[in-house]
Protein backbone atom coordinates (compact mmCIF):
# COMPACT_ATOMS: atom_id res chain seq x y z
CA UNK A 1 0.00 0.00 0.00
CA UNK A 2 2.77 2.34 0.68
CA UNK A 3 6.70 2.50 -1.10
CA UNK A 4 9.18 1.46 1.68
CA UNK A 5 10.79 5.17 2.74
CA UNK A 6 13.35 6.35 4.78
CA UNK A 7 12.71 9.12 7.24
CA UNK A 8 14.27 12.55 7.51
CA UNK A 9 13.71 14.71 10.62
CA UNK A 10 14.48 16.56 14.06
CA UNK A 11 11.77 18.64 15.67
CA UNK A 12 8.22 17.83 17.25
CA UNK A 13 6.49 18.62 13.76
CA UNK A 14 8.59 16.29 12.20
CA UNK A 15 8.40 13.55 14.82
CA UNK A 16 4.61 13.93 15.02
CA UNK A 17 4.52 13.17 10.98
CA UNK A 18 6.90 10.16 11.76
CA UNK A 19 4.34 9.24 14.75
CA UNK A 20 1.29 9.24 12.02
CA UNK A 21 3.38 7.31 9.02
CA UNK A 22 4.32 4.29 12.15
CA UNK A 23 0.26 4.23 13.21
CA UNK A 24 -0.23 3.77 9.13
CA UNK A 25 2.02 0.88 8.95
CA UNK A 26 4.13 2.88 6.55
CA UNK A 27 7.44 0.25 5.87
CA UNK A 28 10.54 2.00 7.26
CA UNK A 29 14.02 1.71 6.71
CA UNK A 30 15.42 4.23 8.44
CA UNK A 31 15.53 7.32 10.04
CA UNK A 32 17.89 10.49 9.88
CA UNK A 33 18.07 13.07 11.98
CA UNK A 34 20.39 15.40 13.52
CA UNK A 35 23.14 14.70 15.81
CA UNK A 36 22.65 15.05 19.74
CA UNK A 37 23.13 18.50 20.92
CA UNK A 38 23.45 20.56 24.23
CA UNK A 39 20.46 22.25 25.12
CA UNK A 40 18.79 24.74 27.62
CA UNK A 41 21.02 26.64 30.21
CA UNK A 42 22.30 22.60 31.51
CA UNK A 43 24.04 22.39 28.34
CA UNK A 44 22.83 18.77 29.21
CA UNK A 45 23.38 16.53 25.58
CA UNK A 46 19.34 16.13 24.76
CA UNK A 47 18.52 13.79 21.37
CA UNK A 48 16.18 15.39 18.31
CA UNK A 49 12.38 14.48 19.33
CA UNK A 50 12.45 12.53 16.39
CA UNK A 51 15.35 10.38 17.72
CA UNK A 52 13.09 10.16 20.66
CA UNK A 53 9.87 8.63 18.78
CA UNK A 54 12.28 6.46 16.72
CA UNK A 55 13.96 4.79 19.74
CA UNK A 56 10.54 4.10 21.46
CA UNK A 57 8.45 2.68 18.01
CA UNK A 58 11.29 1.54 15.92
CA UNK A 59 13.57 -0.32 17.87
CA UNK A 60 14.71 -2.52 14.40
CA UNK A 61 15.17 0.59 12.14
CA UNK A 62 18.71 1.55 12.14
CA UNK A 63 18.85 5.40 12.91
CA UNK A 64 21.44 7.59 11.58
CA UNK A 65 22.60 11.21 12.59
CA UNK A 66 25.09 12.46 10.08
CA UNK A 67 27.02 15.68 10.96
CA UNK A 68 26.59 15.95 7.02
CA UNK A 69 24.87 14.83 4.68
CA UNK A 70 27.13 14.74 2.42
CA UNK A 71 29.82 11.73 4.62
CA UNK A 72 30.36 9.01 1.68
CA UNK A 73 29.88 6.38 4.92
CA UNK A 74 26.14 7.47 5.18
CA UNK A 75 25.47 7.69 1.64
CA UNK A 76 27.15 4.13 1.26
CA UNK A 77 24.76 3.01 4.77
CA UNK A 78 21.75 4.70 2.72
CA UNK A 79 22.03 2.62 -0.15
CA UNK A 80 21.93 -0.09 1.93
CA UNK A 81 18.86 0.26 2.56
CA UNK A 82 17.31 0.10 -0.88
CA UNK A 83 14.67 2.54 0.09
CA UNK A 84 12.04 3.32 -2.58
CA UNK A 85 11.45 7.04 -1.55
CA UNK A 86 12.88 9.54 1.12
CA UNK A 87 10.46 11.56 2.91
CA UNK A 88 11.88 14.84 4.28
CA UNK A 89 10.34 16.78 7.31
CA UNK A 90 12.30 19.38 9.09
CA UNK A 91 15.85 17.82 8.95
CA UNK A 92 17.46 20.48 9.35
CA UNK A 93 20.21 19.99 6.44
CA UNK A 94 20.47 21.12 3.13
CA UNK A 95 20.92 17.68 1.19
CA UNK A 96 23.79 17.09 -1.28
CA UNK A 97 22.48 15.87 -5.06
CA UNK A 98 24.56 12.83 -4.64
CA UNK A 99 21.62 11.75 -1.91
CA UNK A 100 18.85 13.17 -3.65
CA UNK A 101 19.84 10.84 -6.27
CA UNK A 102 19.89 7.77 -4.18
CA UNK A 103 16.03 6.27 -4.15
CA UNK A 104 14.37 5.66 -7.35
CA UNK A 105 10.86 7.48 -6.23
CA UNK A 106 13.27 10.48 -5.87
CA UNK A 107 12.55 12.71 -2.17
CA UNK A 108 9.69 14.40 -1.21
CA UNK A 109 9.24 17.32 1.61
CA UNK A 110 7.01 18.67 3.55
CA UNK A 111 7.36 22.34 3.48
CA UNK A 112 4.98 24.50 6.32
CA UNK A 113 4.04 27.25 3.53
CA UNK A 114 1.95 27.62 0.72
CA UNK A 115 4.96 27.38 -1.76
CA UNK A 116 6.51 29.43 -3.57
CA UNK A 117 5.55 31.82 -0.60
CA UNK A 118 7.63 31.45 2.37
CA UNK A 119 10.24 29.27 0.86
CA UNK A 120 12.87 28.48 3.82
CA UNK A 121 13.44 28.13 7.88
CA UNK A 122 11.27 29.89 9.14
CA UNK A 123 7.87 29.73 7.04
CA UNK A 124 5.39 29.54 9.90
CA UNK A 125 6.90 32.47 11.90
CA UNK A 126 7.60 34.73 8.99
CA UNK A 127 3.53 34.28 7.77
CA UNK A 128 2.35 35.24 11.18
CA UNK A 129 5.07 37.99 11.41
CA UNK A 130 3.25 38.62 7.90
CA UNK A 131 -0.33 38.96 9.06
CA UNK A 132 -1.57 36.18 6.28
CA UNK A 133 -4.84 35.11 6.49
CA UNK A 134 -3.98 32.19 5.02
CA UNK A 135 -1.09 29.59 4.80
CA UNK A 136 -0.48 25.97 4.73
CA UNK A 137 1.55 23.09 3.92
CA UNK A 138 3.21 22.12 0.65
CA UNK A 139 4.86 18.52 -0.67
CA UNK A 140 7.52 18.90 -3.17
CA UNK A 141 10.09 16.83 -5.36
CA UNK A 142 13.61 17.64 -3.75
CA UNK A 143 15.63 19.65 -5.83
CA UNK A 144 19.00 21.14 -5.36
CA UNK A 145 17.91 24.59 -5.12
CA UNK A 146 16.17 25.43 -1.66
CA UNK A 147 12.24 24.48 -1.37
CA UNK A 148 12.00 24.78 -5.32
CA UNK A 149 10.87 21.89 -6.03
CA UNK A 150 7.54 20.84 -8.29
CA UNK A 151 4.16 20.63 -5.64
CA UNK A 152 2.53 17.25 -5.86
CA UNK A 153 -0.24 18.77 -3.17
CA UNK A 154 -1.03 21.40 -1.14
CA UNK A 155 -3.83 22.04 2.14
CA UNK A 156 -4.86 24.92 3.29
CA UNK A 157 -5.31 26.32 6.85
CA UNK A 158 -6.94 29.60 7.50
CA UNK A 159 -5.20 31.70 10.43
CA UNK A 160 -7.14 33.85 12.88
CA UNK A 161 -5.88 37.73 14.17
CA UNK A 162 -4.67 35.85 17.66
CA UNK A 163 -3.53 32.64 15.84
CA UNK A 164 0.21 32.52 17.96
CA UNK A 165 2.89 29.79 16.41
CA UNK A 166 2.28 27.10 18.79
CA UNK A 167 -0.76 26.86 17.36
CA UNK A 168 -0.44 27.24 13.73
CA UNK A 169 2.03 24.44 13.85
CA UNK A 170 -0.54 22.16 15.83
CA UNK A 171 -2.76 23.17 12.64
CA UNK A 172 -0.33 22.63 10.15
CA UNK A 173 0.46 18.91 11.70
CA UNK A 174 -3.01 18.04 11.31
CA UNK A 175 -3.40 18.59 7.91
CA UNK A 176 -0.06 17.74 7.23
CA UNK A 177 -0.56 13.68 8.29
CA UNK A 178 -3.56 12.61 5.85
CA UNK A 179 -2.04 14.98 3.14
CA UNK A 180 1.29 12.74 3.08
CA UNK A 181 -0.30 9.30 3.14
CA UNK A 182 -2.51 10.40 0.34
CA UNK A 183 0.76 10.96 -1.70
CA UNK A 184 2.57 7.68 -0.57
CA UNK A 185 -0.27 5.88 -1.84
CA UNK A 186 -0.25 7.54 -5.38
CA UNK A 187 4.24 6.52 -5.11
CA UNK A 188 2.76 3.02 -5.18
CA UNK A 189 1.89 3.74 -8.98
CA UNK A 190 5.09 5.70 -9.36
CA UNK A 191 6.28 9.03 -9.60
CA UNK A 192 3.07 11.24 -9.27
CA UNK A 193 2.62 14.61 -11.16
CA UNK A 194 3.14 17.68 -9.96
CA UNK A 195 3.08 21.42 -10.48
CA UNK A 196 6.05 23.61 -11.21
CA UNK A 197 5.86 26.96 -8.90
CA UNK A 198 5.73 30.16 -9.88
CA UNK A 199 8.84 31.83 -9.66
CA UNK A 200 7.53 35.24 -10.03
CA UNK A 201 5.47 34.58 -6.57
CA UNK A 202 8.54 33.14 -4.28
CA UNK A 203 8.93 34.67 -1.06
CA UNK A 204 11.73 34.31 1.31
CA UNK A 205 11.52 32.76 5.36
CA UNK A 206 14.54 33.38 6.23
CA UNK A 207 15.85 32.41 10.35
CA UNK A 208 14.43 34.08 12.93
CA UNK A 209 17.90 35.73 14.40
CA UNK A 210 17.98 36.55 17.95
CA UNK A 211 17.62 40.14 17.80
CA UNK A 212 14.37 39.93 15.97
CA UNK A 213 12.74 38.16 19.36
CA UNK A 214 13.28 42.08 20.89
CA UNK A 215 10.12 44.69 20.45
CA UNK A 216 10.49 48.41 20.37
CA UNK A 217 7.55 50.11 20.98
CA UNK A 218 8.01 53.01 18.32
CA UNK A 219 6.56 50.32 16.26
CA UNK A 220 3.03 50.17 15.58
CA UNK A 221 0.35 47.67 16.98
CA UNK A 222 -0.17 45.61 14.66
CA UNK A 223 3.31 45.17 13.97
CA UNK A 224 4.85 44.24 17.73
CA UNK A 225 0.87 41.97 18.16
CA UNK A 226 2.58 40.00 15.09
CA UNK A 227 5.83 39.29 16.03
CA UNK A 228 4.35 38.13 19.30
CA UNK A 229 2.25 35.77 17.83
CA UNK A 230 5.42 34.69 15.60
CA UNK A 231 7.47 33.80 18.61
CA UNK A 232 4.96 32.74 21.03
CA UNK A 233 5.59 30.17 22.85
CA UNK A 234 9.41 29.73 21.56
CA UNK A 235 11.19 31.77 21.82
CA UNK A 236 8.80 34.37 22.87
CA UNK A 237 9.08 38.34 22.03
CA UNK A 238 10.17 40.15 25.46
CA UNK A 239 10.93 44.15 25.74
CA UNK A 240 13.32 45.55 28.84
CA UNK A 241 11.19 46.70 31.70
CA UNK A 242 12.93 48.40 34.73
CA UNK A 243 11.22 47.56 38.27
CA UNK A 244 12.75 48.86 41.59
CA UNK A 245 15.35 49.95 39.49
CA UNK A 246 16.83 46.65 37.73
CA UNK A 247 16.27 46.11 34.46
CA UNK A 248 14.81 42.68 33.14
CA UNK A 249 13.34 40.75 30.75
CA UNK A 250 9.71 40.88 30.36
CA UNK A 251 8.42 38.01 27.84
CA UNK A 252 4.72 38.71 25.87
CA UNK A 253 3.18 35.46 24.83
CA UNK A 254 -0.34 37.25 23.90
CA UNK A 255 -1.40 40.75 23.08
CA UNK A 256 -4.42 42.39 21.27
CA UNK A 257 -4.59 45.12 19.62
CA UNK A 258 -6.37 48.39 20.92
CA UNK A 259 -7.89 51.91 19.36
CA UNK A 260 -6.18 55.09 20.89
CA UNK A 261 -3.21 56.77 21.47
CA UNK A 262 -0.38 57.09 24.43
CA UNK A 263 3.07 57.85 24.48
CA UNK A 264 5.53 55.59 23.25
CA UNK A 265 6.59 52.83 25.62
CA UNK A 266 4.07 54.22 28.45
CA UNK A 267 1.37 52.15 30.11
CA UNK A 268 -2.00 54.21 29.39
CA UNK A 269 -4.27 51.66 31.68
CA UNK A 270 -2.66 49.43 34.63
CA UNK A 271 -5.72 47.75 34.73
CA UNK A 272 -5.91 46.26 31.62
CA UNK A 273 -2.07 46.53 31.08
CA UNK A 274 -1.67 48.56 28.42
CA UNK A 275 0.98 50.20 26.54
CA UNK A 276 1.53 53.17 24.10
CA UNK A 277 3.04 52.32 20.63
CA UNK A 278 4.11 54.20 17.11
CA UNK A 279 0.51 53.70 16.56
CA UNK A 280 -2.46 52.73 18.64
CA UNK A 281 -1.99 50.52 21.85
CA UNK A 282 -0.95 46.93 22.85
CA UNK A 283 -2.28 45.22 25.22
CA UNK A 284 -0.28 42.63 27.30
CA UNK A 285 -2.37 39.58 27.80
CA UNK A 286 -0.12 36.95 28.96
CA UNK A 287 3.41 37.87 30.29
CA UNK A 288 6.76 36.47 31.67
CA UNK A 289 8.83 37.90 34.33
CA UNK A 290 12.33 36.26 33.68
CA UNK A 291 13.03 33.96 37.07
CA UNK A 292 8.66 33.57 37.35
CA UNK A 293 6.01 31.90 35.48
CA UNK A 294 3.50 32.94 32.77
CA UNK A 295 0.62 34.69 34.27
CA UNK A 296 -2.40 37.03 32.90
CA UNK A 297 -0.67 40.32 31.94
CA UNK A 298 -3.01 42.60 34.26
CA UNK A 299 -2.88 39.72 37.30
CA UNK A 300 1.20 40.33 36.98
CA UNK A 301 0.82 44.18 36.60
CA UNK A 302 -1.47 44.37 39.74
CA UNK A 303 0.79 42.46 41.90
CA UNK A 304 3.90 44.38 41.33
CA UNK A 305 4.38 46.92 44.30
CA UNK A 306 6.41 48.98 42.26
CA UNK A 307 5.45 51.23 38.92
CA UNK A 308 6.29 49.44 35.52
CA UNK A 309 9.25 51.36 33.40
CA UNK A 310 8.79 49.68 30.22
CA UNK A 311 12.59 50.60 28.54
Amino acid sequence: MYPKIVFFGTPSFAAEILHSLIDAGVPIAGIVTQPDRPKGRSLQVIPSEVKIVAEQRLRDVPIFQPIKSSNADFLAQLRSLHADLYVVVAFGQILPQSLLDIPKLGCINIHASLLPKYRGAAPMQRALMAGEKETGVAIQKMVRELDAGDVIATAKVAVAEDTVLGELHDALCAVSKPLLLDVLRKYTHGVPPAVAQDVSQVTWAPKILPEETELHWEQDAKTLHNTVRALSPKPGAWVWVELNGEKKRLKIFRTHVVSGKAPVGEVASLKELVVGCGNNLLQLVEVQLEGKPRMKGPDWARGLKTPIRFL
